[in-house]
């Protein structure tokens, strides 16, 4: 399956891989102005209900991760760099965590409903850690939790007909009440983010 994430590597244009390095590089501003939000938004305004397909075709909602902490993590299956990297220092993530790893729900959610269908969310996610939650929808939900949780995605078409997707890169945090507690950065060190989860696991 990692194989299968470089060979994508190499099929990409060059305009989707800048594309995703753009994001990459804006995504330091996530702490200080909240993408998608207007004018004004606060820490206080990420986040919130949503429903969603679970990688078994189950509904989904925010009410089945109650009193657990969060890590959000939004993407998808056709991403070149970004999310085989962020899922891979996932995995890394709860084996420094140890026991207390079990406790948090790192959840993958899909921006790109067209073709992040349950089975290849689930077939995906089947290369990573097992606790891993995949999570996708159908355009209309995707479009909800994006606005509710303040995440920046957009749709690029390709010149061979293809698109890719441009997409916040930040892994989101909340704690065991739901309340947003910050980000860990896609630049960040695994020594940083572990810091932060157990932060967040232990709130």
């Amino acid at each position: 399956m990692r194989t299968l994430f470089w060979a994508r590597v190499a099929a990409w244009s060059i305009a989707a891989i800048a594309s995703v390095v753009v994001v990459v590089l804006a995504t330091g501003v996530f702490e200080r102005e909240i993408p998608g939000g207007s004018a004004g938004s606060t820490v206080g305004s990420v986040g919130g209900p949503f429903t969603l397909i679970g990688t078994d075709g189950q509904t989904v909602t925010e009410a089945d991760f109650a009193g657990r902490p969060r890590a959000m993590f939004f993407g998808f299956t056709h991403c070149p760099d970004v999310c085989p990297t962020t899922l891979a220092e996932a995995d890394a993530w709860l084996k420094a965590l140890g026991p207390a790893g079990d406790d948090l729900a790192i959840i993958f959610v899909s921006v790109d409903p067209e073709r992040d269908t349950p089975e290849l969310m689930k077939n995906y996610l089947s290369a990573f850690d097992p606790r891993l939650i995949g999570l996708t929808g159908t355009p209309e939900q995707i479009a909800a939790v994006t606005k509710a949780y303040r995440v920046y995605a957009r749709k690029v078409e390709l010149e061979d007909g293809d698109y890719t997707m441009d997409h916040s890169a930040a892994v989101l945090l909340f704690d065991k009440t739901g309340a947003f507690s910050g980000t860990v950065d896609y630049r960040d060190p695994q020594e940083k983010a572990v810091e932060k989860l157990k932060a967040v696991v232990g709130s």
